[in-house]
């Protein structure tokens, strides 16, 4: 379909009292989706929409989702242009609604609280798209699965591991709607036009988060027994010159076997393997879809070898060990240690002992008219403890490796010139847009900005950066203890993890109900009562004298009483996920 979008990006929605009508502009068919019947159908467009007029203009459908009031139907509604892609624009979701089929005023109430949990996650930064490009595929696949006579639907032919709103869009049961299915990914994109040495280039970073296993940060860790990991995320480098594509893929992914870290409101809760689980069987699930993917696979361990994360890290050793696979590497490198002291150029340490195994993996590079140059042989997989602020640090430094050799072998860069030293405005444009890749990972998944992006975007460790990561920490720690539960199950709620039961709340109790111990009331409410009255007797009166003293002993042992209650039996005040409820473990 050269030219022409494989999705209709401009169409008109009739909403009547039984039927949702979508006329796409200047074609000859609609999609009308039955309110009362809920039956989806594409129909030649005739007579339908005499004396009709359309309700609103859209520019994507988005998918259908069973609430307990009713069916919603979500459609984008605005959309921002982040650049050209392989000829094909591509945008970022800039609005949407959440249209109800038929609403029932009996459940309209308990609906709100699914309601509140969709709207957050669509809310979240950011979900790109195209009509015509493939944004879940790398440009390797896309040249390896040979696109057939019959060319299927976009959603048809993605990669289903990072589609994130392919549950939703399955739910309208219509088996030639491809045309008004529009796949969504959540992640980040940076494409950019740029020169060196006189030469334009576009040179764009596409980082794709799996719908397998996601969720957030305390919630979500480790792997599931399928293999599945925790924010796992593929990044593509590419760049297009003369008539020519390259493409250099990494990833990233929790440590992958069953482990969990969960939320007690301690600043940093100890992580701990997941008893009575087969970690060998995890890890090796793990890799071979990996190896199915990618091909070989260099493991890059950043965690701490020492403290709370060496358990981790000796797992994780000992698995890939007993992998006994030659085609999987294990690379360890404690960043924290390593980097003590701002001694950040140490990092060249671990590149150097990377390049034999970049030089042999290459790039992918391709002719527009499909001809093959090369294949990208390997991938580097990397990981910290939470696969953002250390992981991101290493892959920019991967990544500006391979673009150095992309450069050279396309003539932009000259023989032994590094890409870093070449062009002032394109190492700002560079450190920039690793940066932005990195905040936007780590608020997806955290729900702040990275850490340690003063180095990503200046090549140094700044104190004001250091400040930075103090506040974002911060807010992490609030996040993670207070709010991520009901971010937790907004994902799943919108993936179709969890299920919506009609009979929720009528014949059977809703999950969202959960009832809180006598604690999470106490000691919150003595906490502030003497907290108040510490300050009210250290204030009030105009001199002190031995019973002012005695009371303000009195009402400081009661902020050290409750506020060490609250810590000692913390899981209680804890905001959990209700949809999927966490089991704790905890080791001998």
């Amino acid at each position: 379909m050269e030219g022409e979008n494989d999705v209709y990006d401009d169409m008109n929605l009739y909403i009547t009292q039984e039927n949702f009508i979508v006329e796409p502009n200047g074609q000859d068919e609609l999609l009308v989706i039955g309110r009362l019947d809920k039956v989806t159908r594409v129909q030649p467009k005739t007579s339908q929409l005499i004396n009709q007029r359309p309700t609103r203009r859209i520019c994507g459908i988005l998918g259908t989702i069973h609430l307990l009031s009713c069916d919603y139907l979500l459609v984008a509604t605005h959309r921002i242009f982040v650049g050209v892609l392989n000829n094909a624009i591509v945008w970022r979701l800039a609005g949407y609604d959440i249209i109800p089929y038929i609403p029932n005023a009996i459940q309209r109430s308990e609906n709100s609280s699914f309601l509140k949990m969709l709207r957050q996650t669509l809310d979240t930064k950011f979900y790109y798209f195209s009509y015509r490009y493939d944004l879940t595929q790398s440009l390797q696949r896309q040249h390896e699965n040979k696109v057939p006579k019959v060319m299927p639907g976009l959603l048809q032919r993605s990669d289903e591991r990072f589609v994130w709103n392919r549950y939703v869009l399955e739910q309208f049961k219509c088996n030639n709607m491809q045309r008004f299915q529009l796949p969504i990914m959540q992640g980040f994109v940076s494409i950019n036009q740029v020169q060196i040495n006189g030469q334009t280039f576009f040179w764009s970073i596409v980082s794709r988060r799996s719908v397998e296993r996601a969720g957030t940060r305390l919630f979500c860790r480790g792997s599931n027994d399928l293999g599945q990991v925790a924010n796992f995320v593929e990044t593509e480098q590419i760049v297009e010159f003369n008539g020519q594509r390259t493409s250099f893929v990494q990833t990233r992914g929790s440590i992958p076997f069953q482990w969990q870290q969960l939320p007690t409101l301690r600043y940093s809760p100890k992580p701990r393997l997941t008893p009575g689980k087969d970690y060998l069987a995890a890890c090796t699930a793990h890799f071979n879809a990996q190896l199915k993917y990618y091909g070989k696979v260099v493991a890059i361990n950043l965690i701490n070898q020492k403290g709370v994360e060496g358990e981790l890290e000796a797992t994780f050793a000992r698995l890939v060990r007993e992998l006994n696979n030659p085609a999987v590497r294990y690379e360890a490198f404690d960043f924290h240690h390593e980097c003590r002291k701002m001694r950040w150029n140490r990092l060249n340490i671990l590149i150097d002992r990377l390049a034999y195994e970049q030089d042999s993996f290459g790039f992918f590079h391709a002719f527009d008219n499909g001809s093959l140059v090369s294949s990208q042989q390997g991938v580097f997989r990397t990981n910290c403890i939470d696969c953002l602020d250390r992981t991101n640090v290493v892959q920019s430094m991967l990544a500006r490796r391979s673009l150095t050799a992309v450069l050279q072998k396309l003539g932009v860069l000259h023989i032994g010139q590094m890409v870093e030293n070449a062009s002032t405005s394109f190492e700002t444009i560079f450190k920039g847009v690793w940066a932005d890749n990195a905040d936007l990972v780590s608020l997806q998944y955290s729900g702040t900005g990275a850490l340690k992006t003063d180095f990503t975007r200046t090549g140094k460790r700044t104190k004001a950066g250091a400040l930075n990561d103090g506040k974002n920490s911060l807010v992490r720690y609030y996040l993670n203890n207070f709010a991520d539960g009901r971010r937790q199950d907004g994902i799943d709620l919108f993936l179709g993890n969890y299920i919506v039961n009609d009979s929720e709340n009528i014949i059977q109790p809703t999950p969202l109900e959960t009832p809180r111990g006598w604690r999470y009331y106490m000691f919150p409410s003595v906490l502030l009562i003497a907290v108040a009255m510490f300050f009210v007797t250290m204030t009030y009166p105009s001199e002190f004298n031995t019973e002012n003293l005695l009371f303000m002993l009195f009402w400081g042992a009661m902020i050290a009483v409750s506020a060490t209650g609250i810590l000692h039996y913390g899981v209680e005040f804890v905001q959990w996920p209700q949809l999927f409820p966490v089991t704790s473990f905890h080791s001998a």
